[in-house]
């Protein structure tokens, strides 16, 4: 199947989306005033051990404590050569208060929860995975074909062999197929990274950030594009050039996929990607058949309900549920990767009476799933058609991101956030500025959108100005809701 990447860039925010097809499959949206940090290695001090639970808090320099679970605390290399812990590890054992540990965010902030860690710490580049304190060789379970996993093996060992370099290794997916020089060249450079890493750990003060993980753009460029990919389109002129220099020292073999979209029209409305945007959003999914999901995301979990709606089938009642279902399984597949949505989710597909229904189903699921890049792992169906599963949350699902609790319903609901709609304005502004000629435009929202246009998106609104030449008015409409906003040409 053929994949797009497409890249929106602007001041506040950087907007990535994968489109399969012409079909959006995953959108990952990075605010310059909350970057992820998952990556980023920090010299922490532990601040509190739990041995109740197995874990410490560690301050990293935020705000909140992280948190390291005795589980993500690195094995001894003895231990690691055995495959066997002489006992089992507890947590006052290995860590003390007041104690400088090296960790890494393996996941975002999370809500009220602060950022989880590890003292494993792994480096990836283009093609390998550096895991400084590792032993063993691993390679990606997506490359299914043996002779090449043993290949790509050989391949590494011989270069450690002749770098004289040790410690452990995973050949990532994209390295299906390579030879020897691309290897050798991520092997120096993760190599050179890791020493400069170790030395500003020495030097750094407790609770600092001592290796931060590529931007977002570049980021993509290095784990995503492979070769399904045919086109990275971006629609910053800086952002472009930044990519390409980075694809020059890094991933030559990307530079004729990556292009600057100059178009007038936003990149994003010109593939249909807000509209998809605008409907992951919502907690009904709709399916070609004429069935329907019901998404819930609580806390605790997330739930999906497949219904049949109008689908009444040609055949008999099973085969119209069967054939719902299977439908279903690909769409939750898909909602999961676009809407990010992570933890325990429960899938309540219509009871099937056949076992080899039911069977069929959760294959059909399971396939679907292999596309996510999030690690999946499903349970089988229960009589009552429930399924189990979960998906692995490295961030906030695109609903924590782009929305906030309802002030009107009370948290029973979730409306976009003030900072979401003004970003909203922001591209419509833009986008009728280029389209029309008008002395003046007029924007009427309701007053928090108001409020923070005068306030925190002041700048950005000077500049927008700026930018288009054309002067913008704001009034505040109490009788809009915190959605709602018009554009008037003057």
């Amino acid at each position: 199947m053929s994949e797009e990447i497409l890249i929106n860039v602007t001041p506040q925010e950087t907007r990535i989306a994968a489109v399969e097809n012409g079909v959006l499959q995953e959108i990952n949206i990075e605010r310059t005033r909350a970057r992820g940090i998952v990556g980023n290695i920090y010299k922490g001090r532990v601040s509190r051990v739990l041995p109740g639970m197995e874990a410490a808090f560690v301050d990293i320099g935020f705000e909140r404590a992280a948190f390291l679970h005795v589980s993500d605390i690195d094995l001894k290399p003895e231990e690691k050569e055995t495959g066997v812990e002489a006992s089992p590890r507890l947590i006052h054992e290995l860590l003390r208060p007041g104690q400088d540990i090296l960790v890494q965010v393996i996941k975002d902030p999370l809500g009220s929860k602060g950022a989880r860690l590890t003292t494993e710490i792994t480096i990836p580049s283009r093609y390998l995975v550096y895991v400084p304190n590792g032993r063993n060789i691993g390679v990606s379970s997506r490359i299914e074909d043996e002779a090449e996993r043993v290949r790509l093996k050989s391949l590494l060992n011989g270069l450690l062999e002749d770098e004289g370099l040790s410690g452990g290794y995973i050949v990532r997916t994209v390295t299906e197929g390579i030879e020897a020089e691309p290897l050798r060249r991520d092997l120096n450079f993760l190599r050179r990274l890791w020493e400069g890493i170790r030395e500003r750990a020495v030097m750094a003060p407790a609770g600092s950030l001592v290796h931060e993980d590529l931007p977002v753009v570049l980021r993509t460029l290095r784990d995503l594009v492979g070769a399904n990919i045919e086109k990275v389109r971006l629609d910053s002129r800086e952002t472009y050039h930044r990519a390409v220099q980075f694809a020059e020292r890094m991933v030559p073999e990307i530079l004729p996929l990556i292009e600057h979209y100059p178009g007038e029209r936003p990149i994003f409305e010109l593939y249909g990607v807000e509209d998809e945007i605008q409907r992951a959003l919502e907690k009904k999914v709709p399916l070609k058949s004429g069935g329907y999901l019901i998404i819930d995301q609580t806390e605790a979990m997330t739930t999906v309900d497949v219904n049949t709606g109008a689908f009444v089938g040609h055949k008999t009642l099973e085969e119209t549920i069967f054939k719902t279902n299977l439908e279903a399984a690909q769409a939750i597949a898909r909602q999961l990767r676009l809407r990010n949505l992570g933890g325990i989710i429960i899938i309540d597909f219509i009871d099937m009476a056949e076992s080899a229904h039911r069977e069929q189903v959760l294959k059909a699921l399971e396939k679907a799933l292999e596309r996510d890049y999030a690690k999946t792992k499903v349970c089988e169906v229960s009589s009552l058609g429930l399924v189990e599963m979960t998906r692995k949350r490295t961030r906030e699902s695109l609903e924590h991101v782009l929305c906030e609790v309802c002030p009107i319903c009370g948290g029973r609901g979730s409306v976009k956030s003030a900072e979401t709609v003004c970003y909203e304005i922001f591209r419509e502004i833009l986008r009728e500025a280029r389209q029309y000629e008008a002395r003046q435009l007029l924007v009427i929202a309701a007053p928090s959108v108001i409020d923070r246009l005068h306030d925190e998106a002041s700048t950005s609104l000077a500049e927008l100005q700026e930018f288009t030449g054309v002067p913008v008015r704001l009034q505040a409409e109490v009788l809009y809701n915190p959605e709602q906003y018009d554009i008037v040409l003057m």
